[in-house]
């Protein structure tokens, strides 16, 4: 498939332009005329750079006025146009000018969307056609934001929590070095002599350390170097991304954090689903996919194909390591009571709470641990330095 630019008139006689995939140039001019519209030229598109999505604040604030503008009850190619008009980056004013464009001229939300799948999160296509199906776009893209507060408010206390501690750190490791290359080293002949063969174990730890400053910042480069190359090589393949999350998964407070706010955008995402007439299969797939996580979607595939071929998901659930018995009992109930879609937002708001909760706590604990963590290593370097004075002192008084 190639990419061809066009300019092409509308029913109404409105010049457009944009790009249309095809087999060669004629299969291009053909869809355009599918689309009714007059084409005036097709040209194979010159080649450009990859382009990336937009950013979290930025589309945050898209989808906050495009609820806004849809609860106003003003029609989604009007909303466009004028939120197109609003917008202060260029690039997004192009970007959603171009979807109104296509609405206009006969494309499906979904379409208009997937066609520019690299900019907008998983699944934002189909969550508006659900929406504009259903009469409650509104109400999903509400939801939909909520979820992204959540997760850029989570970013937003680890990366204030953890970025005290580091520059604390970044401060201590500075110091110690110091101490470990100026200071130890003068102090090294007089705790021997102080000391003689019996030096603590604790003050010839940090001696040896004195005299291999350069060689253990060296190691902990390339242990840190390692990681980081570790966990590339993960992220480049399924089974290496699930295991990277089952491992961070299992860290305290934040695993517990992460596994909840999963969840939560599992069930929301699923009862979006559920009101536009999906079958259970597919919400469990869809919803699995909205939270870009490799566990939840091997689980998913695994209970979607159990129930397509009239299994219980109770029984399917039971191997399930990352969607919790609770969450297929609410499903379950839900579905033998036409009570789908309200459990699964009851759901959904539990998880929440759940991850505020961890959130509350990861502010609370991460802090204080990493200023204890610190505080721990200049007390060792300090004792080490006292520990031979109080040998002496207590073989004299003794």
């Amino acid at each position: 498939m190639a990419t061809f630019e066009y300019n092409a008139l509308t029913s109404e006689g409105r010049l457009m332009k944009g790009t249309v995939e095809a087999g060669t140039s004629q299969e291009a001019a053909e869809t355009l005329e599918k689309m009714q519209l007059s084409v005036n030229s097709v040209e194979t598109a010159k080649t450009q750079k990859p382009k990336t999505a937009i950013g979290r604040n930025e589309f945050l604030l898209f989808n906050q006025q495009l609820a806004s503008i849809t609860k106003a009850g003003i029609p989604l190619e009007r909303g466009l146009r004028e939120l197109s008009a609003d917008v202060g980056s260029k690039g997004m004013r192009r970007l959603i000018a171009n979807i109104a464009d296509d609405l206009e001229s006969g494309v499906s939300i979904e379409q208009a969307f997937e066609k520019r799948q690299k900019h907008f999160p998983p699944l934002y296509g189909r969550i508006l056609k659900a929406g504009v199906e259903t009469g409650r776009l509104s109400e999903m893209l509400t939801s939909l934001n909520r979820h992204l507060d959540l997760a850029n408010h989570t970013r937003r206390i680890i990366f204030e929590a953890m970025g005290y501690p580091a520059i604390i750190l970044a401060m201590a490791a500075i110091i110690i070095t110091g101490i470990f290359i100026f200071i130890i080293p003068q102090f090294g002949p007089i705790l021997h002599e102080l000391g003689g063969s019996n030096l603590p174990g604790l003050t010839r730890l940090f001696l040896n350390m004195a005299q291999n400053v350069a060689p253990f910042w060296i190691t902990v480069a390339l242990i840190i170097a390692a990681a980081i190359l570790l966990l590339s090589a993960f992220s480049s393949f399924e089974a290496g991304r699930r295991f990277k999350e089952a491992m961070f998964m299992k860290i305290p407070v934040i695993g517990r954090l992460y596994h909840s706010s999963l969840l939560s955008r599992m069930a929301e995402a699923m009862a979006m689903m559920v009101s536009a007439g999906t079958d259970m299969p597919n919400c469990l797939r869809l919803g699995a996919d909205s939270t870009s996580s490799e566990r939840l979607r091997l689980e998913a595939e695994t209970l979607a194909r159990h129930v397509e071929q009239g299994g219980n998901i109770l029984e399917a659930g039971q191997f399930c390591l990352v969607i919790p018995r609770l969450f297929l009992y609410s499903i379950q109930l839900g579905t033998q009571r036409n009570e789908l879609q309200d459990n699964l937002h009851s759901l959904g708001e539990m998880y929440s709470e759940q991850a505020r909760y961890g959130q509350a706590r990861l502010q609370a604990v991460l802090l204080p641990t990493t200023i204890i963590m610190v505080g721990g290593i200049v007390a060792m370097c300090v004792l080490s330095m006292f520990l031979p004075m109080v040998q002496v002192i207590t073989s004299m008084t003794g």
